[in-house]
């Protein structure tokens, strides 16, 4: 695709209640600007992915206008997108296809989410709505929505566990995996390493989930700066490659396969396959749920991503690393801002830019962010694959 990421930005990803979500997108969306050596005047139009801010904040409508209020570009064409979890991935698909088709020079998109607030129940409400409320009868008799995911990621993982002989013992290394990689990001939520005996050790969440294997909500922005590969050689900027971007959708009674029919897409669309990948970050919401998709992806055969798991080849210093920056188990989840945070981890590592955990040699990276439920998996989901500068 003719497209290049040539700025980003990210803030702290963690529980800053006292913080707005329009200081965490102006923080991100100054940045990326800082970072490609852009004003804002060079940026035609503004894409920010936000999936809760009507039932977090209150604030709906003109969700990208507020966000960016007292940013740089404030007043630029702004447009917002919501695509549950997979909101500010969405938002980096429709700044790829603008700058790719050649009706904008310079496309910014922010990606911000501000979960915690006093009320510590909104959060788990907003995030209650991401099923088809009706359909999958989710709504109590109040009228309110049951928080479901941790029970949809726990049965997953039972499911994983009887197909593929994983055991407790393999879904705690996947956690403290995470738990590393977040040690040796300076964003991430959490950054305490943990062994695989304290994440079995931990509370249970729902069986066989405990505590460190669940992602937290959180508050955090991140940003890119997208424009087209010649336009970033005239500017002397260095520009990490689009090679694919794709959206896929579920529908209600399909086969749970969206991820891997989006993935299979992307990789038609780049020219290359699972083997070409040397880094990933992937949507795990729950940690086991990094197999799962290691497997969706065609990193792994069928029930073999544990055992791949086991060799190490998905720690850093691996065959193919997988969420080195800590994943959303361990960097923070705050849904609207995760795409866009997982493509700035990218776009860093094939910059060679990501300090510690660095994945030698990376060329070649893919990204998974995955939203809502809705069948027998998730409802949408995005895969963008870039290449180094």
């Amino acid at each position: 695709m003719d497209a290049a990421i040539v700025g980003t930005g990210i803030t702290r990803f963690g529980m800053f209640v006292g913080t707005r979500l329009r200081k965490l997108a102006s923080c991100a969306a100054d940045r990326a600007l800082d970072d490609a050596g852009l004003d804002a005047a060079d940026v035609d139009l503004v894409v920010v992915g936000n999936a809760a801010a009507g039932l977090l904040t209150g604030q709906e409508m003109i969700r990208a206008h507020t966000a960016l209020a007292d940013s740089r570009v404030a007043g630029r064409p702004m447009l917002s997108v919501e695509n549950a979890c997979a909101s500010s991935s969405s938002a980096v698909h429709l700044g790829i296809l603008a700058v790719a088709s050649g009706a904008h020079d310079t496309v910014l998109v922010v990606g911000a989410e501000k979960m915690t607030s006093a009320d510590r129940t909104l959060a788990g409400r907003a995030l209650a709505t991401a099923v088809d409320l009706e359909r999958e009868g989710q709504v109590a008799p109040d009228g309110t929505a049951r928080p479901v995911f941790m029970e949809i990621y726990a049965a997953e993982a039972r499911a994983y566990m009887q197909r593929s002989g994983a055991t407790p013992r393999d879904l705690a290394a996947v956690a403290a995996k995470s738990s590393h990689n977040g040690s040796l990001n300076p964003i991430a939520q959490v950054r305490d390493p943990l062994t695989v005996d304290e994440v079995l050790a931990a509370r249970t969440i729902v069986d066989p989930l405990t505590r460190p294997m669940c992602s937290s909500i959180g508050d955090g922005a991140a940003a890119l700066v997208l424009t087209r590969p010649e336009l970033a050689r005239r500017r002397g900027q260095q520009a990490v490659r689009v090679l694919a971007s794709t959206v896929g959708a579920a529908r209600a009674g399909d086969a749970g396969d969206v991820v891997a029919r989006t993935a299979r897409r992307a990789y038609e669309q780049a020219g290359l396959g699972p083997a070409d990948v040397d880094v990933c970050e992937v949507h795990d919401a729950a940690a086991p749920a990094e197999l799962l998709i290691a497997e969706e992806l065609g990193l792994a055969p069928a029930g073999g991503a544990v055992a791949l798991a086991r060799d190490g080849a998905f720690t850093l210093g691996g065959r193919c690393p997988i969420n080195p920056s800590g994943g959303l188990v361990a960097r923070g989840h705050p849904i609207g801002a995760t795409g866009a945070a997982q493509i700035v981890e990218l776009a860093d590592q094939l910059r060679a830019r990501a300090g510690g955990r660095q994945v030698e040699g990376a060329g070649t990276a893919l990204a998974e962010n995955a939203g809502g439920s809705l069948g027998n998996g998730p409802a949408a989901c995005v895969v963008t694959l870039l290449a180094a500068p």
